[in-house]
């Protein structure tokens, strides 16, 4: 049996965070994480925070507010504007400008703030030099405070005492089963359920079978806690499916990049000075490897393809994700002209987008994914270039007229899940009557509560400030 003040279940930016502070507030901490690495869903994000007030806009002159930031979330919302849990979303909004700056003390650099539509204020900050630099200096911070940090430790249920405190879990450390002690309280931080079938099955069925971006997030935390009567809010909301390029075999220059605190500076430094014209195909290395297209691409009259090179929906009406996950293999290819191809190489017609960073044309895709774009002077020769039956791309193609481009394979995924563990404003995990469980802290995506996060910046910065401050709870616990 292994003892600590505090158990965080989880190392990506919220759990991390929680061992930091938690720390700091002089607890003995183990962080158990299940993968070979921290950083969680973190690492896979754009990396941006939406931040009211940060002194980053203040150099830039920028005036703006909390409560601007809250009001503009409502632009969010959509049906979904009567589940929110409002409380939650003033604590986010308050707290976002002091843990923007808890992360720059740390040695993260960001580039800001940018406009991000419909925000009135530009309130973007992208982390430099990628998402990386979040678990590599969090992770270094947690560990330098003497925070211990195990990898590979899939927890797999939690125990409570007599008086229904959380006192332990169980985790498969090494393929063997092992007993963690918290003495002052257990942080679940173990992500969000975008891969898991279950609770997707349970909440949207229609959504079991597509899988997350981050194959790790499997609700875990959700199911652990619920098996102890803990209660899950907004089971429902759920983002995507979007559609995804597929992976390359070889990771960007910008991925394969150290995330160090010398780097960020570099690059934060020269984004200050320099035209951003000479950073473009930097940038470009990173958006060309991890995002999709837009839908404007398919209502423009590109079509849609699958690996039998039939046609499977009406692009300019139905949604494509659902069909494109019930395709062979779940993969469609985009075709489409040569002049729907001019017409996407340059302003205001883009390909992807990652808001507040650029905007990727497709002579961005044709220099940075050689491995996704294909291009024949007719459906014939497509077909060979793309190895797809070539009778039926004919057939499917006979309104388009060469030459002819492709780009693909593109996959439907899960973004994120909303749906997260009831809690109250200090984090702690409530029971299906509202009742507090005694010693159970849930931050990040598993401790979400209610608060919807949609539009950009907001995930990662509720995962660290909701991380923050359930640490420090925890730590002066009795």
């Amino acid at each position: 049996m292994t003892t600590a003040d505090v158990l965080v279940i989880g190392g990506g930016a919220s759990g991390l965070a929680a061992a930091i502070e938690a720390a700091g507030a002089g607890a003995s901490v183990i962080v158990l994480e299940k993968n070979a690495m921290t950083g969680g869903s973190s690492r896979l994000s754009v990396g941006s925070i939406n931040a009211a007030g940060s002194s980053l806009q203040k150099r830039a002159g920028i005036a703006d507010s909390p409560d601007s930031h809250f009001a503009d979330m409502d632009h969010f919302m959509g049906a979904f504007a009567e589940k929110e849990n409002r409380e939650l979303r003033r604590l986010l909004v308050d707290h976002a400008a002091e843990t923007l700056e808890w992360l720059m003390s740390l040695g993260l650099s960001f580039y800001g703030p940018t406009a991000d539509p419909p925000h009135c204020r530009p309130r973007m900050h992208n982390v430099l030099p990628n998402s990386r630099a979040y678990p590599w200096c969090l992770a270094k911070e947690a560990r330098r405070r003497g925070a211990r940090i195990v990898l590979g430790a899939r927890v797999l249920e939690l125990h409570q005492s007599e008086d229904g405190a959380v006192r332990s879990v169980t985790a498969e450390v090494a393929g063997e089963r092992r007993t963690f002690t918290a003495t002052r309280g257990v942080i679940i931080a173990a992500g969000d359920y975008s891969n898991g079938a279950e609770l997707k099955a349970r909440f949207r069925p229609e959504l079991a079978s597509i899988p997350g971006v981050n194959p790790a997030a499997t609700g875990d935390g959700h199911r652990m806690a619920e098996a102890i009567g803990a209660r899950i809010v907004n089971g429902d909301v759920v983002y995507g499916p979007s559609l995804r390029f597929g992976t390359p075999a070889r990771s960007s220059l910008v991925q394969r990049l150290p995330a160090s605190w010398l780097l960020g500076k570099v690059m934060q430094l020269a984004l200050a000075v320099l035209p951003v014209s000479l950073f473009r195909p930097f940038v470009m290395s990173f958006m060309t490897a991890s995002l999709g297209p837009e839908l404007s691409l398919l209502r423009s009259g590109a079509v849609l393809v699958n690996c039998k090179g039939e046609r499977f929906i009406d692009e300019q009406r139905d949604a494509p994700g659902l069909a494109i996950a019930a395709q062979p293999g779940g993969q469609a290819w985009l075709v489409f002209d040569e002049q729907l191809a001019r017409k996407f190489s340059k302003a205001p017609h883009h390909v992807s987008t990652a808001p507040g960073v650029a905007f990727a044309y497709m002579p961005d895709y044709k220099r940075h994914r050689k491995d996704l774009f294909r291009s024949g002077a007719n459906p014939r020769e497509l077909a060979q270039r793309m190895g797809l039956p070539t009778a039926a791309l004919e057939r499917s193609l006979a309104s388009l007229h060469g030459p002819l481009h492709s780009l693909g394979p593109l996959e439907a995924r899960i973004v994120i899940t909303d749906g997260g563990l009831a809690v109250n404003g200090s984090h702690q995990v409530l029971r299906e009557d509202g009742s507090v469980i005694p010693r159970l802290y849930a931050v990040g995506a598993a401790g979400q509560g209610g608060v919807l996060l949609a539009g950009n910046g907001h995930h990662i910065c509720w995962a660290v400030t909701s991380g923050r401050r359930a640490g420090r709870f925890a730590a002066a616990a009795a």
